[in-house]
């Protein structure tokens, strides 16, 4: 018995335990945010075929994509420089499915970005972090 209590106790170090997402943790501290500074939180998760967008919010009149860029490490720089073409591109088709879905081509839209740094819980928020290309 003493035997068996010993190799479970070293596979249970062995074994890696799964780390607690820190997107989701980014993401509702984000959402948080952005609901104090007076934020309307529209859909949180929005996804289609070609990407995600993390929270689709209202500003006032201005309907806003967010994507939010979590660390609690810099030694790669910092979040927000992980938006990168690609990434923006993928948002930008995904924003004018949202678009098209639920028929709100007349609103004034801009493409924001919620940095959160893990280690300190600061959010800095990117208004108008890039705008729609198409031609990426």
């Amino acid at each position: 018995m003493k035997l068996i209590d010993e190799i479970a106790s070293v596979a249970a170090r062995l074994v890696k335990k799964p780390e607690p997402a820190k997107t989701e943790s980014g993401e509702q501290i984000a959402a948080d945010f952005l609901k104090e500074k007076g934020f309307l939180i529209l859909e949180r998760n929005f996804r289609c075929r070609e990407g995600e967008i993390d929270i689709v919010c209202s500003d006032g009149g201005t309907l806003c994509f967010v994507e939010v860029k979590s660390r609690s490490n810099f030694a790669h720089g910092f979040p927000e420089e992980f938006v990168d073409r690609r990434k923006r591109k993928k948002i930008t088709i995904a924003a004018s499915r949202y678009i098209k879905k639920h028929r709100v081509e007349s609103k004034p839209m801009r493409f924001d970005v919620v940095a959160v740094d893990l280690s300190k819980g600061d959010v800095r928020l990117l208004e108008g972090a890039f705008e729609a290309d198409f031609s990426i």
